[in-house]
């Protein structure tokens, strides 16, 4: 067997060639509440001397906002104890105090930090003044016809849905955690998408049984002394059982560990001792240390000393251990048995002939950078179903080469994906008139949906935009940008939404000035007021929604499209833009001479930052949340 030395070495191997994602899984873990929580102490001191500041300004008499609230005014604890008594209306009163004066604050303050419109503005004032607590109370005793017992089940939803956070998400973790660390054992790849590994096995519910009946187990035998110290260590292992099989019974699980854990208990313990220093060196550091090193390290140390428990009891004929099955976590497969497996993942990769000639010259270069072509041949269809293979088997090509786990190779059956999701191939090239097409689709969409809201909101029919036909083209315009010029993003869809996020960002905030000069001093849109707003021309509201419709642009919506067009003949899809954009140029020019302005459009220096009496947070233009129009 390996000495204690030899494991934490072989931690630090492992921890070395995955410390990104080692890292990742101990620091969510910790933010959880799973395990790890003490290394967030640095977050907890600031916290502590944020508090102790507020309260030293205070003795002096100078109060921050948020003193000032809670002094000056009432505070969530009071909104809780009113609702608590049955007086919901005095609840609400209280609550109103909070936002009015959180308000103040904010318009006293940074403008960037507005309060009084748009969706997000009213999430946090509900949030932070308590109102949302009074609008749930309120909703409840129009269903029972009581407040109390309102108040009742407000109080058990609230049990229950911190029970289920913590039963699916705290309390399971810790076999996710295992999981990444056990394919870290043998391979040298552990991507992200290991996270969700029980997600796609469909066994997270039953993984978290048995980590709930652990739990159960250790808090009853937490009652004696003795039992919180001996069974910490005989239900040890029952994570990392968990991730090599989470198809387990519960008790199979616990009594597994507690059989393996037989005669280890000790030295267990005293190979956890022999950390004390790095988490003195975490302790002295805030927790810093602990989150970039002690913690994975730890770790991988003993995901190697459960690799060697799991061997003695293989070795032993332990009853029990033949469900530790999965094999491919502690030696790679043989080299024959992966060809066979993932035959049609080599064929596509290491299979030269099968592959359409590769596009070259200035057309290589707008297809490979841009994903544009110009004209769309018959090769190109090719070279384009080539490519939705690749996208298809692409996240495989590791496991195919013994470079990460082979999923193939699992007992469980990985849930494939679904043939909709494959067909779409958002790695696809564009021709012209495709993106033509996008252009016209997304730019009367945003006008439908600027239409639709306003008409919604203030029950009047307004053209929106500078333009006078039924388009916005700054819709239009950032959906072809997305595709186009965050071409290389595609695989990565967290990367293609930020980056989304500042391309839309950057253009409606240029289009918002370049407007307004053009235009003497018109405002087309404004967003002050806004939460989190730069100058009134764009806010976190919008660009949120820019980057999630980015999204959709990418991998479903332009796919779509450019599929139902290839159906139709090219020359009357030509023809069909053709005439469209021509009147869309003519309207363009018009509209440079005789804008569309007026009631609805551009009054909105008239009243843009004036709340209505009954709530800060209505507006007449509020419904335009979506960005801006051209």
């Amino acid at each position: 067997m390996n000495t204690r030395k030899k494991m934490k070495e072989l931690g630090r191997r492992s921890l070395k060639k995955h410390y990104t994602v080692f890292v990742a899984a101990c620091l969510i873990a910790a933010f959880l509440g799973a395990e790890f929580k003490s290394s967030l102490d640095f977050a907890s001191a600031q916290k502590r001397e944020e508090t102790a500041q507020e309260f030293e300004r205070n003795l002096e008499g100078d109060f921050s906002p948020q003193v000032k609230t809670e002094v000056s005014g009432v505070s969530w604890e009071d909104v809780l104890m009113t609702i608590a008594e049955n007086n919901t209306q005095a609840g609400r009163e209280m609550t109103q105090e909070i936002e009015e004066e959180e308000i103040r604050d904010a318009a006293d303050g940074n403008p960037i930090f507005g309060r009084t419109r748009g969706v997000l503005s009213g999430v946090v004032n509900d949030l932070s003044s308590g109102s949302i607590l009074v609008t749930l109370v309120a909703a409840g005793a129009s269903i029972t016809g009581s407040e109390s017992l309102a108040i009742i089940l407000l109080i058990l939803l609230g049990a229950l849905g911190a029970f289920a956070f913590w039963f699916f998400v705290v309390n399971v973790f810790p076999v996710v955690t295992r999981r990444i660390f056990l394919e870290g054992l043998v391979y040298d790849r552990v991507t992200a998408q290991r996270f969700t590994f029980l997600l796609r096995i469909r066994k997270w519910t039953r993984a978290s049984w048995i980590m709930f009946v652990k739990y159960v187990f250790y808090s009853l035998w937490s009652l004696t002394v003795v039992g919180a110290v001996i069974k910490r260590y005989s239900y040890y292992l029952v994570p990392y059982i968990a991730a090599e099989n989470p198809d387990m019974k519960a008790r199979d699980a616990i009594t597994l560990s507690r059989r393996m854990m037989n005669g280890h208990k000790w030295e267990c313990f005293v190979f956890e001792l022999t950390f004390v220093g790095w988490q003195i060196l975490g302790i002295l550091t805030m927790g810093l240390f602990n989150i970039f090193y002690t913690n994975p390290y730890k770790t991988a140390s003993f995901t190697q000393y459960y690799a060697q428990l799991r061997a003695a009891a293989l070795a032993e004929n332990l009853p029990g251990s033949e469900l530790l099955h999965d094999t491919c976590l502690y030696e790679k497969a043989d080299g024959a048995l992966l060809e066979e497996t993932y035959r049609d993942v080599i064929q596509v990769m290491d299979a030269p002939e099968a592959k359409p000639e590769k596009l070259a010259g200035w057309r290589g270069f707008l297809a490979n950078n841009f994903g544009l072509l110009l004209m769309r041949r018959r090769e190109d269809r090719a070279y384009e179903r080539h490519l939705a293979e690749y996208v298809r088997i692409q996240e495989m090509v590791d496991d195919a080469r013994g470079e990460a786990y082979p999923v193939r190779l699992y007992p469980i059956a990985e849930e494939e994906r679904r043939k909709l999701v494959q067909s779409l191939n958002y790695m696809r090239h564009y021709s012209v008139w495709s993106l033509l097409a996008i252009f016209l689709g997304m730019s009367f969409f945003g006008w439908l949906w600027e239409v639709g809201m306003h008409l919604v909101t203030n029950g009047e029919f307004v053209n929106r935009g500078a333009l006078h036909g039924p388009w916005l083209p700054i819709y239009g315009t950032g959906a072809v940008l997305i595709l186009l010029i965050l071409n290389r993003l595609r695989r990565n869809p967290a990367l293609l939404f930020l980056a989304t996020v500042l391309l839309c960002g950057c253009l409606e905030y240029t289009t918002s000035l370049v407007m307004e000069i053009a235009t003497g001093g018109t405002k087309w849109w404004d967003y002050s007021g806004y939460y989190l707003n730069l100058n009134g021309r764009i806010c976190a509201e919008g660009l949120l929604v820019f980057g999630i419709g980015g999204l959709a642009i990418t991998y479903v919506l332009a796919p779509i499209i450019d599929n139902l067009l290839a159906r139709v003949n090219e020359k009357r899809v030509m023809a069909v833009c053709s005439v469209l954009m021509i009147a869309f140029a003519a309207d363009a020019v018009y509209s440079q001479f005789h804008p569309n302005a007026g009631k609805g459009v551009t009054d909105i220096a008239q009243d843009a930052c004036l709340p209505d009496a009954g709530s800060p947070a209505v507006h007449p233009e509020s419904a335009r949340h979506i960005p801006a129009q051209m």
